[in-house]
C-alpha cells in the first residue's frame, strides 16, 4: 500500500533517557529504541510467540528476544532465525522533540505469508507453517493457494517421489468441504506439515525433461511406460510420463495410462502405488493440471520399485491366487464386452458381499466375473468390494494384534482407490484392481475371527451423541463405544453433515497418523455413494472404530496449531506479571 499515517508516539527525551520505551499508538503496541542518533520503532510482539521485545537486549544493532533468543536487525526487522519471522518495523520522524511513527501498512501481506509458508516447508518448522496457513485462510477458495504450494514442494523436494506426506496433503483437501469452517485451516496445516516432514533431510528430485520431440501417440507412450515399469526402469518410465503430459494428454488419458501400469502386477506394495496414483490425480483436480508433470512424474519410482504379490508366499500358498486371477483375466475382455451390452442398474451387491467375505477364492473371482457379464458397472462392483473391505474394519475384534488394524486398512484404502479410479475413467486394465482388492479381502478373513458384532442401531439424541463421541475419544481403546455412537446417531435420523464434521474434528485434534487419515478420508468418500443406507452407516462405523483404536495421542501438533491461532487473534501467550504489550 502507498501513503502514510503518522501519529505521535512519545517524546525523544523520554526514549533517550530509557534507551527503550514501550508505547501505545492507535491500538498498536510499539517498542521504541534509541540507537545512536536515530530512533527506531518495531512491533513490541516478538513474531515468534509474542514476547514483549522491549524486554529484549539491543547490541550492535541486533535486537534479541529473551524468550527463545530470536534475533532481529533493528533497522529492517529482518530475523536471523527463521523459526521467528521478521518483526514489523515502522518509519519514524522527529518533529519538535517528539517521535512520530507511520502506522500505515506497507508491502504485500499475503506475499509475505506465502514466503513464510515456503520457509516453513523448507526447514520443516510446524509453527511457521501453522502461522502462514492461519493468515492465508482456508475459506472461499483461499485453501487452494497453500495447497498448491505444498503440492509443488512435495513433488520437487523428495527424491523418492510421492509418499505419505503428499497423500496426507491430498486427503486433507478432499476432506475440507466436510469440515467445520474453523477446522479447515487446521486440515491444511496437517497436510502441509506432513509434506514438510516427508521431505526433511531428503535429497530433492531432479525431474526429467520430455523427449525432444514428444510423440503424440499416447498409445505408444503407454506401451513404453508399461514396459519400463515391467523391467523396473524408473527413469524411462518417468520420461514417458512427462512426454505424455507435454504432448497434451489430459487427466483422463493420463489416468488410463497410469492405472494400466499400476495393475499389471498384483496388489503391488500392499496397494500403496495405486492409492498414491488416485491421490495424485485428486490433488491435480484441486490444484490444476498445470502441476501435472512434476506431480505425476513423482509416481514413477514407486511403480518400478514396488514389491509384487506374485513374489509373495501368501498369494501363492496354500492357494495359488495368482493362477486364479490369471485365468479370470483371460476372460475379462469378453466379460466386460458382454456386460456393456447388458448394462443396467446392477442390484447384485448385497448378495455378493457374503461371497466376498467368505473363504472360497475361486468362488469370489467367478462371482465377480459373472457380475461383470451380467451388466454390473465396474465402478459399482468396485464399490461393493470396498464395502466388504470396510466391514473387515467394522468387525475387527480387539483380540487381534494391534498392528493388524493396518492390514485391514491397506485393503480398504486400496479398494477405495480402485473404485474412485473407475469412477474417473473407463479403464479395462484397472478392473483387475477390483479382483486384487477382493483377494486381499479374502486374505484378511482371519482378522474377523471371531467377528466383532456390528452395533445395533439404537436411537439417541444426535447433538448429545456428537458431544459424547468427542469425549469418548479422550480415552484409550473405546472402539466399540465409538462405533455404537455413530450407529445410534444415524439410526436416530441425525444429519450426516455434522457427523462427518465431527469425525473430521476428532481426526484433526490428534497427532498426525498416516493410516488413520487414510481410513477416515476413504470412509467419507465411500459414504458419499452409500449415504442414507445401512451400508453407509457401516462404513462410518469402521472409520470411527479405527480412529478410536488410535486415540488419544499426545496432541502436540494441535498445541502448535493453537499457538499460531492465538497469535493471529492477538492473544498474549506470555503471562509475565508486568509484561508490556
Amino acid at each position: 500500500m502507498t501513503g502514510t499515517q503518522f501519529v505521535r508516539a512519545a517524546r525523544v527525551a523520554d526514549v533517550r533517557a530509557a534507551g527503550c520505551l514501550a508505547v501505545q499508538a492507535n491500538g498498536h503496541t510499539l517498542a521504541l529504541f534509541a540507537q545512536g542518533e536515530r530512533i527506531y520503532a518495531v512491533d513490541n510482539r516478538c513474531p515468534h510467540m509474542g514476547f514483549p521485545l522491549d524486554r529484549g537486549t539491543l547490541h550492535d544493532g541486533i535486537l534479541t528476544c529473551h524468550w527463545h533468543h530470536a534475533r532481529f536487525d533493528l533497522a529492517s526487522g529482518g530475523t536471523f532465525d527463521q523459526f521467528a519471522g521478521d518483526v514489523r518495523v515502522f518509519a519514524t520522524e522527529i518533529r519538535d522533540g517528539e517521535i512520530w511513527v507511520d502506522l500505515a501498512p506497507h508491502g504485500d501481506a499475503r506475499a509475505y505469508q506465502r514466503a513464510r509458508l515456503q520457509d516453513g516447508l523448507e526447514r520443516s518448522i510446524p509453527l511457521v507453517v501453522a502461522k502462514a496457513v492461519v493468515a492465508l485462510g482456508a475459506g472461499d477458495g483461499a485453501a487452494v493457494e497453500p495447497f498448491r504450494i505444498g503440492l509443488e514442494f512435495g513433488a520437487r523436494y523428495r527424491e523418492d517421489g510421492w509418499g505419505q506426506g503428499l497423500t496426507i496433503h491430498a486427503c486433507m483437501i478432499n476432506l475440507l468441504p466436510f469440515l467445520h469452517p474453523g477446522d479447515r485451516p487446521r486440515a491444511l496445516y496437517h497436510g502441509l506439515t506432513a509434506v514438510a516432514r516427508d521431505c526433511a533431510g531428503r535429497p530433492p528430485r531432479f525431474g526429467l525433461r520430455p523427449l525432444p520431440s514428444a510423440p503424440s501417440d499416447l498409445e505408444l507412450l503407454g506401451r513404453w511406460f508399461r514396459q519400463f515399469i515391467e523391467v523396473r526402469d524408473a527413469e524411462g518410465a518417468e520420461r514417458c510420463i512427462v512426454s505424455a503430459v507435454r504432448a497434451g494428454a489430459d487427466s483422463r488419458a493420463m489416468a488410463a495410462l497410469l492405472f494400466a501400469a499400476v495393475t499389471d502386477h498384483r496388489y503391488i506394495q500392499i496397494g500403496h502405488p495405486l492409492d498414491f496414483t488416485n491421490k495424485a490425480l485428486e490433488a491435480l483436480d484441486a490444484a490444476g493440471w498445470e502441476y501435472a508433470e512434476p506431480v505425476l512424474a513423482s509416481l514413477a519410482s514407486g511403480y518400478a520399485d514396488a514389491a509384487r504379490m506374485e513374489e509373495s508366499n501368501e498369494w501363492r500358498h496354500p492357494v495359488d491366487l495368482i493362477a486364479l486371477l490369471d485365468r479370470v483375466f483371460e476372460e475379462l475382455p469378453r466379460a466386460l464386452e458382454a456386460g456393456g451390452i447388458r448394462r443396467t442398474a446392477w442390484r447384485g451387491g448385497p448378495a455378493l458381499v457374503p461371497v466376498l467375505l467368505g473363504d472360497d477364492p475361486a468362488r469370489i473371482v467367478d462371482a465377480l466375473a459373472e457380475a461383470l457379464r451380467a451388466g454390473a458397472a465396474p465402478a459399482d462392483l468396485a464399490g461393493t468390494v470396498a464395502y466388504a473391505a470396510a466391514l473387515r474394519i467394522a468387525r475387527f475384534p480387539q483380540t487381534n494384534e494391534f498392528g493388524d488394524w493396518d492390514t485391514a486398512l491397506h485393503t480398504f484404502t486400496f479398494a477405495n482407490a480402485v473404485q474412485q479410479g473407475l469412477a474417473r475413467v473407463d479403464s479395462p486394465e484397472l478392473v483387475r484392481g477390483v479382483f486384487d482388492a477382493a483377494m486381499s479381502v479374502y486374505l484378511d478373513r482371519f482378522l474377523n475371527v471371531p467377528p466383532a458384532p456390528l452395533p445395533a442401531p439404537a436411537r439417541g439424541d444426535p447433538e448429545a451423541l456428537l458431544r459424547e463421541f468427542l469425549a469418548v475419544l479422550d480415552r484409550q481403546q473405546q472402539v466399540a463405544e465409538a462405533g455404537r455412537i455413530v450407529a445410534a446417531y444415524l439410526a436416530g435420523g441425525g444429519d450426516p453433515g455434522p457427523l462427518l464434521a465431527t469425525l473430521g474434528r476428532a481426526l484433526l485434534r490428534e497427532d498426525r497418523n498416516f493410516h488413520t487419515i487414510q481410513t477416515v478420508e476413504a470412509a467419507v468418500r465411500q459414504y458419499g455413494r452409500l449415504r442414507g443406507t445401512p451400508e453407509g452407516a457401516h462404513v462410518l462405523v469402521a472409520a470411527a472404530r479405527y480412529l478410536a483404536a488410535h486415540a488419544p495421542t499426545v496432541r502436540a501438533e494441535g498445541q502448535t496449531y493453537q499457538i499460531a491461532y492465538r497469535l493471529f487473534r492477538g492473544e498474549r501467550l506470555f503471562d509475565g506479571a508486568d509484561a508490556s504489550g
